[in-house]
């Protein structure tokens, strides 16, 4: 293995400066089924040899499943203006502005990003951004607890379980008191909440829709956490603001998401952004950077870099979070996708997913033996199903019938073995949602 030393003396001197006794036993934590046997490098190739190698495994990774997989990542139609524009070379190769000055073109980008954000979530101001949906609920409790000096966070496990296990691991050695109350019929358990909520509470986090699917009106948790001095944070879904009532109107303090729909790919997992909106008075707890819009000495409209909270820019012990960039390319992606849908198209583009989701599930409820999880409840364009057989099973059957159905619920709820959270999108058509059904019915009746 490579270790950086001259000489055998200057390795034991820094073995010993580890608390080892020799190599293996500084490598000792690792099992030995993990550790790299060998480099087995190959022989080398031309250009030519690498580019047709490359291809022949990029084949590999083209999905041809219909995809009804969310629970906050998205499959939705990515138009063509938007890799052209975004491609640009003098936007694809800017990074943080250190010198915004002259960055006045990513310092206008970025405003113009914050003001889509406000005005998407009905807030004051937006930072611009942050690294993705799980790590801005993350900040989002940090700034809470700047807010109010309360270490005590409480959050419904209706929230994204891949961000509250985000959070738990942020948080585990912050001295921070976490709190998750336990949803009811899909909803958040207002008595629950109720009880917990006091006056040691920094903040109360809930999501709508919750990943489940389920539309909440928040402004009752929003009350209920005020009385407390608490703050409310909203963790929202973009796409859905064009249809639903705005968490700034529900009396949220702090909005936070996942901006992965707002025109970029699945891709794996990456990368995406976070993003976050505030009202005015606490837009110096928040995080990251804010760009705002001035006049020079001579009257002229120029850019400039307002706030920058993090510990490069400040002392360190002023700083509100180590934000190391700004995810800059991520948030022109989602503003040249929210430019080119327009104040029109976004709410024609979440009423056609919700439409759509409303025939899947009147489609799958056809289906024997499955049943709505919360049929009492509103949705947009997720729903739970329970099927008579474990979620697990139907999904590889329904994977080799080229579909790739939805998210297992019983990973992360035992009880719910049996459920299934399926997604539509605009991407999805008629033809899709009747083989989903039909392939279903195969499988459930065999």
């Amino acid at each position: 293995m490579p270790f950086i030393a001259n000489t055998d003396a200057q390795q034991r001197e820094m073995l010993a400066a580890v608390g080892a006794q020799d190599m293996e036993d500084l490598f000792a934590d690792i099992p030995p089924e993990m550790r790299c046997k060998n480099l087995d490098i190959p022989p080398g190739l031309t250009e030519q040899e690498v580019r047709r190698k490359l291809a022949r495994l990029a084949d590999h990774n083209v999905p041809n499943e219909i995809g009804f997989l969310g629970g906050g990542y998205y499959d939705h139609f990515i138009p063509a203006a938007l890799e052209a524009i975004v491609s640009r070379s003098e936007f694809y190769t800017a990074y943080t502005p250190y010198q915004p000055e002259v960055s006045q073109g990513a310092l206008q980008a970025i405003y113009e990003y914050q003001s889509a954000i406000c005005r998407l979530t009905d807030m004051d101001v937006s930072n611009a951004s942050l690294y993705d949906g799980g790590t801005a609920v993350f900040e989002a409790i940090m700034m809470a607890m700047r807010i109010t000096g309360r270490e005590r966070i409480l959050i419904d496990d209706s929230v994204s379980p891949i961000h509250r296990k985000m959070v738990r691991s942020y948080t585990r050695n912050l001295g921070i008191e976490l709190i998750e109350t336990v949803s009811t019929n899909g909803l958040p358990d207002r008595n629950a909440i109720t009880k917990e909520l006091n006056d040691q509470t920094a903040a109360l986090i809930v999501q709508n829709p919750n990943f489940f699917g389920c539309i909440d009106d928040l402004t009752d948790l929003a009350e209920a956490a005020h009385r407390q001095g608490a703050l409310l944070i909203a963790s929202v879904y973009p796409v859905s603001l064009g249809i639903l009532k705005s968490p700034g109107q529900m009396g949220a303090d702090i909005v936070v998401g996942e901006g992965q729909s707002l025109g970029m790919p699945v891709s794996f997992g990456g990368p995406y952004l976070g993003f976050m909106a505030t009202r005015q008075k606490h837009a110096r707890k928040m995080p990251g950077r804010i760009a705002g819009r001035t006049v020079d000495d001579q009257g002229r409209q120029g850019f400039v870099l307002t706030l920058q909270a993090r510990e490069q820019h400040i002392r360190r012990e002023k700083a509100t979070s180590n934000i190391c960039t700004n995810q800059a390319l991520c948030a022109l992606t989602a503003l040249v996708y929210l430019s080119l849908l327009g104040k029109k198209g976004l709410p024609e583009l979440a009423h056609v997913c919700a439409a759509k989701a409303e025939y899947a599930m009147e489609r799958l409820r056809q289906v024997p033996g499955v049943t709505l999880c919360y049929p009492d409840r509103w949705y947009f364009n997720e729903f739970v199903v329970r099927l008579p057989i474990n979620a697990e099973k139907v999904i590889r059957g329904l994977f080799h019938r080229g579909i790739a159905a939805g998210f297992p619920l019983g990973h992360y709820w035992s009880e719910m073995d049996n459920c299934l959270l399926v997604a539509v999108t605009e991407k999805r058509t008629k033809a899709d949602i009747d083989f989903l059904a039909h392939a279903l019915e195969v499988i459930l009746c065999s």
